[in-house]
């Protein structure tokens, strides 16, 4: 069942078009990550998608409600992390989790119960009763992103989720991540990271240019950029690149040929098969490496 179904989003500022017929489909219990440069539309879709932003046009609807007609009943199915924490300083992590728990309605029971799983995975509880304004960023973050998993959404937005996070945190985010999805809810998260999006059992929309250039998982996107490569270094320092089928006699062949045209010159000093990366994928089709900037 799609969670999440967007058709012919649009979104303009000005005279700059952001977003040109995005169309998305998140199911529950699955990862969608968007993937994109600086600037490619990535949190604007975000924005509308968790009812911040109106759109100009497109269909929308989120958790079998229509964005449209019924956002209060979207906002309910939701829960968003943006790319800053936006919790209250004057609050402790603990109070900052138990206010939006008792705005959920959540019963008291599960509410002490799920508080305090969550600062022990988000490594929070040595500053669970300390005011979140003297914490870190990435302490702040991590408030912020414990309050978003508290009240258990069907849809669970993430825009950059782990800006700011240490590898620990990262991993903790992760795992909690992994546990939702395994529960049925539907994420749909933004990132730069390439190794981010590359989730097992997840995929991978990337967009450019305001529209989605290619989706599917990462693997079907590999295949895209073509064959493994035989990488090979010869003993003068020099290199060859050998397109193969990942087969042993293919790899075989493939060095064959190699040895043959190297006649008398410099031997092999090394060789490796290479798979394409999401970031050779993501190269492939915006033109621009992973972190560069839109035009």
């Amino acid at each position: 069942m799609s969670q999440v179904r967007v058709r012919g989003l649009c979104k303009s500022y000005a005279d700059r078009t952001v977003l040109d017929g995005v169309d998305l489909d998140v199911a529950a219990g699955s990862v969608l990550a968007l993937l994109g440069p600086n600037g490619a539309g990535k949190t604007t879709v975000v924005r509308i998608l968790a009812t911040l932003t109106p759109a100009d046009a497109g269909e929308v609807a989120v958790a079998g409600h229509d964005l449209h007609a019924d956002p209060a009943a979207v906002r309910r199915a939701i829960a968003v992390t943006g790319q800053f924490a936006a919790v209250d300083g004057l609050l402790t992590p603990r109070e900052n989790l138990r206010l939006i728990g008792r705005l959920a309605r959540i019963p008291a029971p599960r509410l002490r119960t799920d508080v305090d799983e969550l600062l022990e995975r988000l490594d929070l509880t040595g500053v669970a009763d300390r005011l979140t304004r003297t914490a870190s960023g990435g302490t702040r973050r991590r408030v912020d992103l414990a309050v978003s998993l508290l009240t258990r959404p069907q849809v669970l937005f993430l825009d950059e989720p782990t800006t700011g996070l240490d590898p620990r945190s990262r991993q903790a985010l992760w795992d909690l991540v992994d546990d939702l999805v395994a529960g049925g809810t539907a994420v749909l998260l933004t990132t730069q990271y390439l190794q981010e999006a590359d989730r097992p059992g997840g995929r991978v929309a990337v967009l450019d240019g305001g529209r989605i250039v290619a989706e599917g998982a990462p693997a079907e996107l590999r295949q895209r950029v073509g064959a493994d490569v035989l990488e090979v270094t010869f003993t003068d320092g020099s290199t060859a690149r050998v397109p193969v089928d990942g087969t042993f006699a293919d790899l075989r062949r493939a060095m064959a040929g190699v040895e043959a045209r190297l006649g008398n010159g410099p031997g092999v000093a090394s060789f490796a098969v290479r798979t394409p990366s999401l970031d050779d994928v993501f190269l492939q089709l915006t033109g621009r490496r992973d972190g560069e900037v839109a035009a």
